[in-house]
């Protein structure tokens, strides 16, 4: 039984060519962040190396072993791979010295226990050009019982001749109903914080089940939340203290700006009657209270800001100033007693 959720053309695609034996040698899995397409992979991984009557059939030993990442001849390979423990934090790049001692010189010798071996570079678009360049060696001339499968949320930054040497297979999002479902099976979860996760997953499977597994994000999620949503009725002074305060790293700065730009989203739709397609479920009193405060045009506005600034992140901005302008762009308004009630920092 295959485990990957809502990519059943991708599956039934890599099934025909399986059974036809006219497998690619290399696969480039496409997809955002949390899609699925690790958990894709590794399925790929078990339905190549299963001894059950169904591949995957989940239950026999390889499939158990390549799911306890102790198949040997299963091999991840991402930035950390093949690097001292003393300096993963300073890691940026697939290694070339990954590439080619974990896979070039691994390649070339048959399988230990499997059928196949299965090389997973997670990330691809970390591949140096040294390692890319190394990778092609293999690509070009692949072993009869090896499969590469690169995965990748960036597909552009690869190396074009590594991207033609593959099969692509685009991972769609998943639908809102395929997640409820999954996340429905889990127990201890009310059906309110299931709609929750599945319209904050933005169809990818892999974040709601972290979630469900670590409050951490929905807990940041709430205190960014209860800030922002305050900022509306404080003064100039307020908002520039607190844009010194937001973050010093980029990719904290991208996530806290798409959390805003959902945010507005919310309150767009509800100024056009659309609440039943707001993702910010647990905060609904809060986001007619904006909407009844601002004008759609102050709203577009500011998400037209927000986009800027999103832009402006990939030109190395400087952060503190780039939060300044927002906050100086960002609509302001007087305080009202109803907005004070439903606003998130004061809830009990």
């Amino acid at each position: 039984m295959w485990q990957t959720i809502g990519q059943d053309r991708i599956i039934q695609l890599f099934k025909d060519s399986f059974e036809r034996d006219a497998l690619a040698h290399a696969y480039l899995l496409v997809g955002p962040p949390h899609v699925g397409k690790m958990r894709l992979a590794l399925d790929m991984a078990k339905a190549l190396n299963c001894t059950g009557s169904a591949q995957p059939c989940n239950e026999c030993r390889a499939c158990q072993r390549i799911e306890q990442g102790k198949h040997t001849d299963i091999m991840i390979i991402d930035k950390y791979a093949g690097r001292d423990p003393k300096d993963r934090k300073k890691a940026t790049e697939i290694s070339i010295a990954a590439i080619r001692e974990l896979l070039q010189r691994s390649a070339s010798l048959p399988p230990y226990e499997g059928k196949y071996k299965v090389y997973i570079i997670d990330n691809a678009d970390m591949l140096s050009a040294e390692a890319s360049n190394c990778l092609l060696k293999t690509l070009e001339e692949p072993p009869p019982h090896v499969m590469i499968i690169l995965l990748t949320a960036e597909e552009g930054l690869l190396l074009p001749t590594v991207i033609s040497r593959c099969q692509r297979l685009e991972l769609k999002s998943v639908t809102t109903a395929e997640i409820e479902s999954r996340l429905s099976a889990m127990n201890n979860l009310s059906p309110e914080k299931i709609k929750l996760l599945a319209r904050l997953s933005k169809g990818c499977m892999g974040w709601a089940l972290s979630a469900v597994k670590n409050e951490t994000y929905l807990h940041e999620r709430e205190l960014r939340l209860s800030e922002f949503i305050s900022m509306i009725t404080s003064n100039w002074d307020a908002r520039l203290s607190y844009a010194q305060q937001v973050t010093a790293d980029r990719s904290g700065a991208e996530e806290l700006i798409k959390l805003w730009l959902l945010w507005c989203r919310d309150v767009m739709l509800i100024k056009y009657n659309c609440e039943n397609e707001i993702t910010n479920l647990d905060h609904i009193d809060a986001l007619k209270t904006w909407a009844n405060m601002l004008t759609v045009l102050e709203i577009k506005d500011f998400m037209d800001n927000l986009n800027k600034a999103l832009v402006n992140l990939t030109y190395n901005a400087n952060l503190h100033l780039l939060f300044e302008v927002l906050m100086l762009d960002m609509p302001r308004k007087e305080k009202r007693t109803e907005y004070m009630a439903h606003s998130v920092g004061l809830k009990q």
